[in-house]
């Protein structure tokens, strides 16, 4: 017989993972998001609220993730430590010519481009350090530039099925083909690409007004640097095979980032602490402590509820069921993860559910996220990388921009599935 009551059971559950997610976010007395994420995993362990083997096998179900994570942050390290982000920078401000809209512009559309072809987990964490840099280089207020690393992170994550590793999970063994995929989800990326850059720099224009640095020296890119830029490349080349080749994504990044770092130190013949050293380790066990509070939340049910909330949500008709589809699920991420939502609209959508309605669900999961700092790991990851640079941004600043960002970019990205459907 348990020792506690089902009803009383799940109530600790969901106030153990709301304690946690807000101290995650909050930091109080400045203590590790990873270190509240940890606590939060361990009182449902010994509270008897989530065994120890329900627990271990939350922590090993993200053994891709981390492996995806140590291997980006690893090369992510290699290239502030030689210095490729500072080169990168260099040559940003040189091409905006001290013009801070064409820096913004510039910053937006490398945005996209490290999105769609290395994950928006890779933009949160290698972009952002680059983009501090870039702003640092132009004596520039960094915040409006850093904002694009978070907000394109989510908006240009649907481009490819690589972009996002929830696109995944949504689909599966049910991934269409690179030219379907395209066929589905251009239009609704273009969409939701512009709409996010218009309303970002709408609402940055004051910050932008000012002049910038024009003429910065470029450093010369070490052969350490161009080992790093080379294991980017080989990530990006690694993550297209694995996607089109239906195998997770992990591994080979783990492999290209450690390669890599090991040339690079061989050649140089330094020691490897420094690097081992800067690497923000604290993210791991922080997402492993994330699966495990998902783990709590499904076991009250709400995961099973929601479930059946998108299956009625996603038997509504034209664009309709579109809104109510795509909406549904944007909402449910800013609640507890596009993670976990992720694998309910997978399940959701492995039925007898209209190809639209998944499309719609799918540009939810990646998009929706775009509202809160609680929407997904890449915003997560891209908040930690801020404090690293001793940038601070709240979850309530964060919040009311996305209030502005996020609505019309999902409302534009949802009306182009919706026009796509009527049009076959």
């Amino acid at each position: 017989m348990p020792l506690i009551h089902a009803s009383v059971a799940d109530e600790s559950i969901w106030l153990i993972a709301a304690l946690a997610i807000f101290a995650i976010i909050t930091r109080p007395w400045g203590v590790s998001e990873a270190v509240w994420a940890v606590t939060g995993a361990a009182m449902l362990v010994l509270g008897s609220l989530v065994s120890p083997g329900r627990a271990w096998m939350a922590v090993r179900q993200g053994t891709d993730v981390y492996l995806f994570l140590a291997g980006m942050m690893v090369l992510a390290e290699l290239a502030r430590t030689e210095g490729l982000f500072d080169w990168v920078a260099a040559v940003a401000v040189r091409w905006a010519r001290g013009s801070p809209r064409r820096l913004f512009g510039l910053v937006y559309a490398v945005g996209i481009v490290v999105t769609a072809f290395l994950s928006n987990d890779a933009t949160a964490v290698v972009l952002t350090p680059a983009v501090y840099a870039a702003a640092r280089h132009a004596r520039a207020e960094p915040l409006p530039y850093l904002l694009i690393c978070a907000f394109i992170a989510n908006a240009a994550s649907f481009l490819l099925p690589i972009s996002n590793p929830a696109n995944l999970v949504v689909f599966a063994s049910r991934m269409p083909a690179l030219p379907l995929w395209l066929e589905r989800f251009a239009l609704p990326s273009v969409a939701a690409i512009v709409v996010t850059f218009v309303v970002l720099r709408l609402t940055q224009a004051r910050a932008l007004a000012a002049r910038q640095a024009a003429q910065v020296p470029i450093p010369p890119l070490t052969r350490g640097a161009k080992l790093a830029a080379c294991g980017i490349g080989l990530t990006a080349v690694a993550l297209l095979w694995a996607s089109a080749a239906g195998l997770e994504l992990g591994a080979p990044t783990f492999a290209a980032g450690t390669l890599a770092t090991a040339l690079a130190l061989l050649l140089d013949r330094r020691s490897p602490w420094p690097i081992v050293k800067g690497v923000s380790w604290g993210v791991l066990p922080l997402v492993a402590g994330l699966f495990v509070l998902v783990a709590g939340l499904g076991r009250t049910g709400l995961l099973s509820a929601l479930g059946v909330g998108l299956q009625h949500l996603g038997h509504a008709s034209g664009y309709a069921g579109v809104l109510a589809a795509g909406g549904g699920v944007a909402a449910a991420c800013n609640v507890m993860n596009n993670l976990p939502v992720a694998l309910i609209a997978g399940s959701v959508g492995g039925g007898h559910l209209a190809p639209h309605l998944r499309d719609a669900m799918l540009v939810g999961v990646d998009l929706g996220p775009n509202l809160s700092v609680t929407g997904s790991l890449a915003t997560i990851l891209w908040l930690i990388a801020l404090r690293r640079e001793k940038v601070r941004v709240t979850g309530l600043s964060f919040l009311k921009l996305g209030v502005l960002v996020m609505p019309p970019a999902l409302l534009a990205a949802l009306a182009a599935v919706a026009l796509q459907h009527l049009a076959r």
